[in-house]
Formats: structure tokens, C-alpha cells, sequence
């Protein structure tokens, strides 16, 4: 029987039939990513509603209270570093106030914990932490167990108590401080910022959690980036930044100062499958020398976000 030979119109369909389905994969590519973005995003609007709600209520019954240092303590009978060195490690965590990934159950203090110890950074900024009243004060007794100093600042009153930001650290303060970047009527946000002795000079941190809305974002990195903090030596900024997207607030912010040279920052939300870099770490005379997201199986439980960390090298 005499073989066939292929015509170069079956060649052409073949190829057209190959490109199709290349096509159609690309396309299923795509829909996914677009499909956990809108998942995220939707996350993300979900929470901004439930702040907007709590500041609502606040505003409707006694007003909203300006941000104040709350607690400032150091562990008792433990020798502390005195000065921070050449480099240093730092780390931050949206503990999504305690409450585990989805935010809905039992607040969950002993995982989140036990996260923040395995980080083994020597600074670590805390978000969305909240300190439950009338119960014991389960951050200070997690930074008591950890032998690190800590500062708290609340921005706002939750319905279980206050609701801010904390930084813990293995080092001394030599100053503690809290910046307003109350700019919207329904989200109450602050930076904290805490001085370390280096020897020959200070090391700023400045903790932050900024908006989810772009506008209200901008005018508070435009608020940070003129903080005196960043012209008194070395410094870092770290946070949730909410920036799941390219916005005028992350363009200022690595104008204004210094990114590691990654093409990408690490992906941190959600944190059962990060998609979005919404938690980072900037430096001011000293350089960002790595930066990664920690995850692992407790992180991925204890909150929606994952912890990043970076080691710091001062100038």
C-alpha cells in the first residue's frame, strides 16, 4: 500500500491546532493569576470594610483616641546587647490580631508566638496586634519569655481592646516615638519609630501599617519620608505597606530610599498561597543586604500574612 504524504494544508492545521492549544494554556495561565489576584484584592477590601465599620462605630460614640505609646518595657534579670552591630537582622509580621488566617476564630496567641521566636531577628515590628483588656498581657508576657525589649503603640480602641503596632528587640531603646498618619476619616493608622545605640550613633526603625486606600497611602509616605528619623543616621522603614500594586506611595518610598536589588519583593499575602508583596523592608544609609518571606507550616496558620525578614548592613 503506497504511503501518504502529508499536504502542506494538513501541516498547516496541525501547526494552527498546536498554537491553539498553547494559546488556550496560556490563557488558563493567566485566568489563574487573575483569579488569585481577585481573590486577594477581595481579602484585602473585605478587611478595609471591617476597619471602616470599627471606625465608624468609634466615631460615633466617643471619638477616635490619638495614637500613644502604651507599653514600654524591658525583660527583667536578662543582661541585654548593649549596642547593635555592623549588621543586624529585622524582621516584620501582621499578626492579624492573633487570629489566625481567616480572622475569624479563637485568637490563636501561642502559635503566633511561636513564630515570632523562630524568627531569631534581632528587631521585629508587629502589626495589627492587639492587647486584649481585662485579661493578662499576653505581648508582654511573650516578650518577657523571648528576653526582648518592647514598645507598643496603639492607633486605635478594638471592640476587644487596643489595636496598633509593637516593636520588639534584643537591644536597649534609647528612644521611643509615634507619628499620627491619621488621614481618613475611617482608617486610624501611626508609625512608630524606637533609636539604638550603635556605638558611634543611632539606628532608627520606623514600624508602620499603612492604608488600603492609594490616595490616603501616598500622603502617609509622604508623611513618613519627612520623619526626622531618616536624617539622623541609619535607618529602616518596615511594615505592611499595602501596596499590592505598583502606586505612588511604593514609587516615593524607593525614591526616597533604598530597596534590596531583587527584581521582586517576597510574596506574602495570603498566606496559604502568597501572591501579593504587601509586607517590606527599606533602609536609609545602610543597605538591605537579603531579604525573604518565613514560611513555613505554623506561619502560614498563625496569620494571613507571612513574616518577612532582612539582614541590614549599616553604613
Amino acid at each position: 500500500m503506497a504511503q501518504q504524504k502529508s499536504s502542506p494544508s494538513g501541516r498547516r492545521r496541525g501547526s494552527d491546532g498546536a498554537r491553539r492549544i498553547g494559546s488556550s494554556l496560556a490563557g488558563l495561565a493567566r485566568k489563574r493569576v487573575r483569579e488569585g489576584t481577585r481573590k486577594a484584592a477581595e481579602a484585602s477590601l473585605s478587611r478595609a470594610r471591617e476597619i471602616g465599620d470599627g471606625a465608624r462605630r468609634a466615631l460615633a460614640s466617643d471619638g477616635l483616641p490619638i495614637p500613644y505609646i502604651s507599653v514600654l518595657r524591658a525583660p527583667k534579670g536578662r543582661a541585654s546587647l548593649a549596642k547593635i552591630g555592623r549588621t543586624v537582622r529585622v524582621a516584620s509580621y501582621n499578626v492579624h490580631r492573633w487570629a489566625g488566617f481567616n480572622g475569624r476564630g479563637k485568637p490563636d496567641f501561642d502559635l503566633a508566638g511561636k513564630v515570632i521566636g523562630a524568627l531569631n531577628a534581632d528587631v521585629i515590628a508587629l502589626q495589627e496586634v492587639l492587647r486584649p483588656s481585662g485579661r493578662e498581657d499576653l505581648l508582654e508576657a511573650l516578650a518577657e519569655d523571648l528576653g526582648l525589649h518592647l514598645v507598643f503603640a496603639a492607633n486605635r480602641i478594638h471592640k476587644r481592646g487596643e489595636l496598633g503596632n509593637a516593636i520588639l528587640s534584643r537591644f536597649p531603646m534609647n528612644s521611643v516615638s509615634v507619628l499620627d498618619l491619621f488621614s481618613s476619616r475611617f482608617e486610624r493608622r501611626c508609625a512608630l519609630a524606637a533609636g539604638f545605640n550603635t556605638g558611634s550613633g543611632v539606628f532608627g526603625v520606623v514600624a508602620t501599617h499603612l492604608s488600603l486606600v492609594d490616595r490616603t497611602r501616598h500622603r502617609q509616605v509622604e508623611m513618613l519620608l519627612d520623619h526626622p528619623q531618616w536624617n539622623a543616621g541609619p535607618a529602616v522603614l518596615l511594615g505592611d505597606m499595602n501596596a499590592w500594586r505598583d502606586c505612588k506611595a511604593s514609587k516615593s518610598l524607593e525614591k526616597g530610599l533604598h530597596r534590596h536589588n531583587n527584581v521582586e519583593w517576597p510574596a506574602t499575602f495570603p498566606s496559604s498561597r502568597p501572591i501579593l508583596a504587601l509586607d517590606r523592608i527599606y533602609a536609609s544609609s545602610a543597605e538591605v543586604v537579603s531579604v525573604r518571606a518565613h514560611d513555613t507550616p505554623a506561619a502560614r496558620r498563625a496569620s494571613d500574612h507571612l513574616p518577612v525578614i532582612a539582614r541590614i548592613r549599616l553604613e
